[in-house]
């Protein structure tokens, strides 16, 4: 019985037993939902039963830890391809949300956006925009921003024209047991601080996983990041952005791009077959006034990652052309763009606190292993100064293992898995 009712019969307070909402696919079906994610209380469940559900509008929910469960990412799909009104399909600005075993499909703008909240949960959902790569597609599949206690733990994102699994600006964050796949991006996470993302597969997306830190943002100085045991191969979707996104300048065929952060540790993935580069470091290299933001990355931890086959197939952009003519074909494994303060340019590398770490990495192809780009000498000094290295010993920082994040949601550590299964 919905609370509603119980409220006119009781005429007192809510009672303290939670309560489940049932909703199933039908013509009054947006409307049933909207009014049951408006009406449930902290600890009630909204249930979506099996089928699909056209909703023409955007829904939100705004009350604090409520879950919404559907009876599986392939089961229950609430289809947005006649939507009209609203600029996402799911906006949540309520803290403690649960969203579990559904699927939204085809929204005019992002497909569940989380924004300003303490916990998130996204548990086996699925966003996609079934027409497969458009520019026309919302930019996020999953995106929860200035949030903190942010759990994605296996969802699947297909077809966003930015990224498919994005976090941004926010705090404590895990990303795991997720695919994405035909999206620009397949996982970012930028201007965030203390994040693990780990045991993700992205494939078929223009680039795999991106760690950004951008400026005239409130948040900046992204850190603390752990990227580990994923799967980034086959990367090779051409970039269908629409003009003006950052993620425009990714070079189609990308597994991994880290651009301005500090502290990150990359350990235990598994990069191949991304026909620009693996993996790629850089620092931001467009015009700032900024004055608060640091373009370039510090002390980043590359270890114990296996790379096959890569950079046989430059973009034909500019980041690619220019890779072919510095290194030829194949371009090397591990991409250091050479671009730091000229003060430290002519000492080799970072300041002492600032160096990077490069070692134990497994070299499956006959790609070098490693290259300098040496951006600064190519587009700054006279030609013949340009100097481009394979020798990853330049990145030799004695850095310490980066701590695992922590999330609580609703009280809860994520980490414990059998509070997650049902």
């Amino acid at each position: 019985m919905k609370r509603l009712a119980l409220l006119a019969l009781a005429g007192f307070a809510a009672p303290a037993a939670a309560e489940t909402f049932f909703v199933l696919p039908g013509p009054d079906a947006e409307t049933q939902l909207q009014e049951a994610l408006i009406l449930a209380q902290p600890g009630d469940t909204v249930r979506l039963g099996v089928g699909e559900f056209d909703m023409r509008n955007g829904l939100s929910l705004d009350n604090d830890d409520v879950t919404i469960a559907g009876a599986g990412m392939d089961q229950t799909v609430l289809s947005f391809r006649n939507q009209t009104g609203g600029g996402e399909g799911l906006l949540v600005t309520g803290n403690g949300a649960i969203l579990k075993d559904f699927a939204i499909e085809d929204t005019a703008g992002d497909g569940v956006k989380s924004k300003g909240v303490d916990g998130i949960a996204m548990l086996r959902m699925r966003v996609e925009w079934t027409r497969g790569p458009n520019p026309e597609n919302g930019g996020y599949a999953f995106y929860p921003v200035q949030s903190h206690n942010v759990l994605i733990d296996g969802v699947v994102a297909i077809g966003a024209s930015d990224s498919g699994i994005y976090v941004g600006q926010s705090q404590d964050i895990i990303v795991r047991n997720s695919r994405g796949e035909y999206n620009v991006a397949g996982l970012e996470i930028e201007n965030s601080y203390r994040a693990d993302v780990n045991d993700n597969i992205l494939t078929n997306n223009t680039g795999g996983i991106l760690i950004f830190d951008l400026p005239d943002l409130p948040q900046q100085g992204g850190h603390d990041i752990r990227v580990f045991n994923n799967h980034s191969f086959h990367n090779a979707t051409q970039n269908f952005a629409p003009e003006g996104n950052i993620v425009g300048i990714v070079p189609t065929g990308t597994g991994m791009l880290i651009m301005a952060n500090h502290d990150v540790e990359v350990f235990g993935n598994t990069f191949e077959d991304n026909k620009t580069v693996n993996l790629v470091i850089a620092s931001y290299v467009e015009e700032t006034d900024d004055p608060n933001y640091n373009k370039h990355p510090a002390r980043l931890h590359i270890h114990d990652n296996t790379f096959g086959t890569g950079g046989f197939e430059p973009d034909t952009g500019e980041f690619g052309t220019i890779m072919k003519d510095i290194f030829g074909v194949p371009i090397p494994q591990i991409v250091f763009d050479g671009v730091m303060p000229l003060a430290r340019y002519f000492t080799i590398g970072s300041a002492a606190g600032d160096k990077h770490s490069i070692h134990d990495n497994i070299n499956n192809s006959d790609n070098q292993l490693y290259g300098n780009a040496d951006f600064i000498g190519w587009f700054g000094l006279p030609r013949w100064l340009h100097s481009m290295s394979n020798n990853v010993a330049e990145h030799h920082a004695e850095l310490d293992p980066i701590a695992p994040a922590v999330v609580t949601i609703r009280g809860m550590d994520v980490n414990d898995t059998s509070v997650w299964k049902e």
